[in-house]
């Protein structure tokens, strides 16, 4: 810090405006630097005396974001610790929220210069901030700087902390969808997380309901992201978009309908359905790049998971041979495949030819899931009841024994 700020008593924006001017204005000559430093140097002090912390605060990024790519990692991380250490002084929500504003625009115009320390400066603006709302536009503006300067790994671990981030900010729908998206993007841009950003697009859609037709508009193109998104994961056979107010209006419109037909084979119908949709719209993968044989991968997992949850625990070789249009060779590849994949627990008699299903997951989580959840706790509730009364009338059975041991007959 001693690069910065000289060890006099002068005020540490001061020296902060007087260093980074001498610097912005060296190449001049010192004819035309000089007094571009003094009169940038009076207004520093003018706007510390008058008490401008808005003035002050601009006129430091300005002349720090000129000498950005002039100056070293150090001194730049000094120079906006003394600039955002300003926001302290503002006793308004909003003008602490102006200060941010204009402090965090400066720090990502330049992603592509010192990208980490840039974003290492956001954080700390952060953790110095008490206004919910300013801590808001900060971390949005970390976001566009992870994308813009390629750095998604350092951002990434704050996702996990994403729910109660959105209660301490108490923002609105608006913003909350914008955080989703903005975050979905930074997920895309990292390619070994890309299918996590199906999580943060779904949340998105979750937000719209069927009151605001205009409104719910705006999803549709994020929808249909979505949907295209779920049919390429690999990994990804469960999903909650089929009854989302968002992703129904596909089927609406006769340019998306398609994708939400598709949609609807995935999550309720089996392989042989989507064969026939493939036949009938023979040019609607290529358009979204879709590869047929990754989705009739996908479509048989999920006609297997199909099957374990309609045989009543018990599926034959043979259906699973006809279902998923595969060779009797391949029934126990494909069954090891859904295990690997934790859609099923099950065991494969090979002696009777039957697999038996222990578990199966599901492949759609809607209202008709969440009636049956429903009902199955209430019947746990029921049975856990019926235990306690059960131990409560023997406990008293007990004692009332116990306190006739000692009576006699006379």
């Amino acid at each position: 810090m001693t690069t910065i700020v000289p060890t006099s008593e002068e005020d540490p924006s001061l020296a902060i405006v007087r260093f980074t001017s001498q610097l912005a204005w060296a190449d001049a000559g010192p004819e035309v630097a000089e007094p571009q430093v003094s009169r940038l140097c009076r207004e520093a002090e003018e706007s510390i005396r008058d008490c401008r912390w808005l003035d002050l605060a601009t006129l430091m990024v300005t002349s720090a974001d000129l000498v950005s790519t002039k100056i070293s990692e150090k001194d730049l991380e000094c120079t906006y610790t003394i600039i955002c250490s300003l926001v302290k002084n503002v006793k308004t929500p909003e003008e602490v929220l102006e200060m941010v504003k204009a402090i965090a625009s400066k720090v990502v115009q330049q992603p592509d210069d010192k990208a980490s320390l840039r974003l290492k400066i956001l954080f700390n603006l952060y953790n110095l901030l008490d206004h919910p709302n300013a801590r808001f536009q900060v971390y949005m503006k970390s976001l566009e700087l992870a994308v813009n300067g390629k750095i998604t790994e350092y951002i990434v671990p704050s996702f996990k902390k994403i729910d109660s981030f959105l209660k301490e900010w108490s923002i609105d729908i608006k913003d909350q969808r914008e955080v989703f998206l903005a975050i979905a993007k930074v997920l895309r841009e990292n390619k070994s997380l890309a299918e996590e950003s199906l999580q943060f697009v779904t949340k998105y859609l979750a937000t719209f309901s069927n009151d605001d037709a205009q409104v719910l508009s705006e999803a549709k193109e994020e929808a249909v992201r979505a949907v295209i998104e779920f049919f390429k994961a690999p990994s990804i056979c469960q999903c909650d978009l089929l009854d989302m107010p968002a992703v129904a209006q596909l089927e609406k419109d006769p340019n998306t309908a398609p994708v939400y037909q598709l949609l609807k084979i995935f999550l309720t119908q089996r392989l042989d359905a989507f064969m026939e949709f493939q036949n009938a719209n023979s040019g609607f993968l290529q358009t979204y790049g879709l590869v047929e044989e990754n989705c009739v991968s996908k479509m048989r997992l999920l006609s297997l998971v199909d099957l374990a949850s309609d045989e009543s625990g018990k599926i034959s070789y043979a259906s699973i041979k006809n279902t998923l249009q595969v060779n009797e060779e391949e029934v126990e590849l494909w069954v090891v495949k859904a295990i690997t994949a934790k859609l099923v627990d099950c065991k494969m008699d090979q002696m009777n030819q039957v697999v038996i299903v222990s578990r199966c997951a599901e492949r759609d989580f809607g209202q008709k899931q969440w009636q049956s959840l429903r009902t199955k706790l209430a019947a746990w509730r029921d049975n856990i009841t019926n235990v306690i009364n059960t131990i409560q009338a023997n406990k008293v059975t007990e004692e009332a024994s116990s306190g006739t041991q000692g009576l006699t007959v006379r």
